[in-house]
């Protein structure tokens, strides 16, 4: 047993790429992936479908394909290119041939579908989901969660009504040494913390001014637009640059700045805040970008705490030698979150007092794959969700109050006004820009309903 726990660990360590090897332990000298297929059975394994595979998409779809206790069933998605390298890609992995759905909800009318996996465009997350759920399916829901407040809450209600598994995917909740610096940080290890700083950078290039052109052949244009009113179709929006419109993005401070604000609320113990502000703008280049590419957000806590964001999405300069990462400061240290699985202790003369290392290779800047092996402990959480009723490590009502904090800050920043919390709920006080900004106008018949 002892020379089997040490091969074991071998495997692991060498093999970063090898999902299934962190989660469950490694494949056999002499089984292939299908031969561990047949000995788990078709009937055990959890069948998905996953909505969106051009890039982070593509990456999930093949992180559940590594998992011997799944089996992805459908890859939907409304480019005929990305769904086709997708299936390609899975089926090597898996070796089966995930179906093509290029409207996901013709997937959800499978009764053998148990879960769905929504890595599409911001303004599709929530409304996939909440169908998702309508229609029977537990579902794993890439951050944020939701557009806008409104579709956060409807999510819940949703949640709750039909009883489903709704995990988001905030996977550093699942990162072993993150957990256990917050879990450092809860513990008392700088004593109370009360303030905590988080950041995200990158070099972003300028997306350009965009023309008016013909929709491309791959493309599904009016459901890739799906529940958002219809606009059209511009050559420099596909596929990322929509993160930087209102219209369907949320820009950077919810594309990645739910994952610091996620870990700043968890280690501060807070959810609503009472009071947020924030301040930005779109300085580097003058082209169609909307969102910020440089913003700081401030939000306050009943409990005497309070938190900053700042993201620079086009000056790449790091914080604390890292591109992202989350610094807590109490009342005799601070504890640095690294941009991997890694944290740091100081005292308050800045003397490193531990330094907690990390075996696997996480590049924080890559927007399709940062960190499979990792993500890999989330995803099971999520199956031992739905398999075993295990508490998720991100349930959807964190998953909202994490992405809400976030909104908050886009709502401040677009309003011009610091903005007084109900903390109870999260609730904007001024009802002129809660019913400005709390929720969004949607093409005629694709409005969410719960």
């Amino acid at each position: 047993m002892q020379s089997l726990n040490k091969t074991r660990r071998a495997f692991i360590k060498k093999t970063v790429s090898g999902t299934a090897a962190l989660s469950l332990g490694g494949i056999l000298p002499g089984f292939s992936a299908k031969s561990y297929a047949s000995i788990l059975g078709a009937n055990e394994r959890i069948k998905v479908a996953v909505m969106g595979v051009n890039s982070r998409g593509l990456a999930l779809a093949s992180n559940f394909a590594l998992q011997k206790n799944c089996e992805v069933l459908y890859i939907c998605d409304v480019d005929s290119r990305a769904s086709d390298k997708a299936i390609a890609t899975v089926e090597d992995l898996q070796k089966s041939r995930p179906k093509a759905a290029p409207d996901f909800r013709k997937a959800l009318e499978d009764k053998d579908l148990e879960a769905l996996v929504v890595a599409a465009p911001d303004h599709w997350h929530a409304p996939a989901a909440i169908l998702g759920c309508k229609a029977g399916k537990h579902v794993y829901l890439e951050k944020p969660c939701s557009h806008n407040p409104n579709e956060g809450e409807l999510l819940m209600a949703a949640t709750e009504k039909y009883k489903r598994v709704v995990q988001m995917g905030n996977q550093r909740r699942s990162w072993p040494n993150v957990a256990k610096a917050i879990q450092e940080v809860k513990g008392g290890i700088i004593g109370r913390p009360y303030f905590a700083k988080g950041w995200y950078t990158n070099n972003r290039a300028s997306i350009g001014v965009g023309k008016e052109t013909a929709v491309p052949s791959w493309l599904n244009y009016d459901l890739w637009q799906g529940p958002a009113p219809r606009r059209p179709f511009k050559d420099n929006l596909l596929h990322y640059n929509w993160h930087w419109f209102w219209h369907w993005g949320t820009g950077e401070a919810l594309n990645n700045g739910t994952h610091m604000i996620d870990l700043m609320r968890w280690g501060l113990g807070v959810e609503y805040p009472t009071r947020v502000s924030s301040a930005g703008g779109r300085y580097r280049y003058k082209d169609d970008w909307e969102t910020p590419d440089t913003q700081i957000i401030t939000l306050e806590f009943d409990n005497n705490t309070s938190m900053v964001w700042e993201g620079r999405s086009c000056n790449g300069r790091t914080v604390e030698d890292n591109s992202v990462g989350v610094e807590f400061y109490g009342e005799t240290g601070s504890v640095v979150i690294e941009s991997g699985n890694t944290y740091k202790v100081y005292d308050l003369q800045s003397k490193l007092v531990k330094d907690v290392k990390n075996d696997f290779v996480i590049d924080a800047r890559d927007r399709m794959n940062p960190s499979q092996a990792l993500d890999a402990i989330h995803i099971q959480n999520f199956f031992d969700g739905i398999r075993k009723g295990t508490a998720l490590a991100a349930e959807i009502k964190g998953g909202h109050q994490s992405t809400l904090l976030c909104q908050l800050g886009n709502i401040a920043l677009r309003s011009g006004e610091t903005l007084n919390i109900d903390p109870s709920n999260g609730h904007i006080k001024n009802k002129g820009l809660m019913k400005k900004y709390w929720q969004r106008d949607y093409q005629s018949g694709w409005e969410p309903t719960v």
